[in-house]
């Protein structure tokens, strides 16, 4: 019951964060829309070198692949990753290649937690199952490298698709190695893979550009080393993702 109600609560809080968002965008196009006769911002489209900032809420989980260890063993029965909310803050640099091209940054503090959820058998009664979880809170570096592909303006109004990469450091990593409690170990350091959507809403002192990314995690982030518990013998490879939506003001 208490994994239902958490879960529930995730769910109307990612609802609420889209509602909010739906709202914004449709205000920002009202406005823009309402603008058709005014070029807002009209200098900005020639700057070399722009800057803003970026708050944003994300959601993320673990992909798990499950080990050799988990079939040949009966003791851990089912291994489930959670979603689980976050929050986040950084500072954009964006530098212009041509009228249809950026090269972007947002080296961005993030809040983060993932969970995983495991069932095992009962060492004093077989026939029962237990279940634990493990969550993993993240205070996270997160440093993404992509290129913005842009529509033609349509005067206030603009489109974007983002491609790219992403550089990522857990600070909480070495503190929860030492913790004997935890079912699972994870590295610092992970490397991934970014792509996204978002538009721009020209005003007359700057822009406002709300977007939805995905992340996906190419390196696999379990560290098996530093523990020897049956939790983690379960699993082959962890990697991360997460969806992240932010909402960029830009000068």
């Amino acid at each position: 019951m208490q994994t239902t109600n958490i879960r529930r609560s995730q769910y109307l809080l990612l609802r609420k964060v889209i509602f909010a968002l739906v709202i914004l965008f449709g205000i920002s196009t009202q406005y823009a829309l309402a603008q058709d006769v005014n070029m807002n911002n009209t200098l900005h489209d020639s700057k070399k070198f722009y800057f803003g900032i970026s708050i944003g809420f994300n959601t993320s989980q673990y992909k798990i692949t499950h080990d050799k260890w988990f079939i040949d063993h009966d003791s851990v029965t089912e291994v489930t990753p959670l979603w689980k909310p976050g929050l986040q803050l950084g500072i954009m640099g964006n530098m212009r290649l041509n009228s249809f091209i950026d090269i972007r940054t947002i080296p961005s503090f993030v809040l983060r937690e993932k969970s995983v959820r495991f069932r095992l058998k009962d060492k004093n009664d077989l026939t029962q199952d237990i279940y634990q979880t493990s969550t993993f809170e993240s205070i996270l570096f997160h440093w993404p490298f992509e290129a913005k592909f842009k529509s033609d303006r349509q005067t206030n109004f603009r489109f974007y698709a983002l491609l790219g990469g992403k550089i990522d450091y857990d600070f909480n990593s070495s503190v929860r190695k030492r913790r004997t409690s935890d079912l699972l170990h994870v590295k610092p350091w992970d490397l991934g893979a970014n792509a996204g959507l978002g538009f721009e809403f020209y005003f007359p002192n700057f822009i406002l550009a709300p977007e939805i990314k995905f992340s996906q995690g190419l390196i696999n982030i379990i560290d098996k080393e530093t523990t020897d518990l049956q939790t983690a013998k379960a699993i082959e490879r962890l990697n991360t993702r997460m969806i992240i939506l932010s909402l960029h003001i830009q000068g």
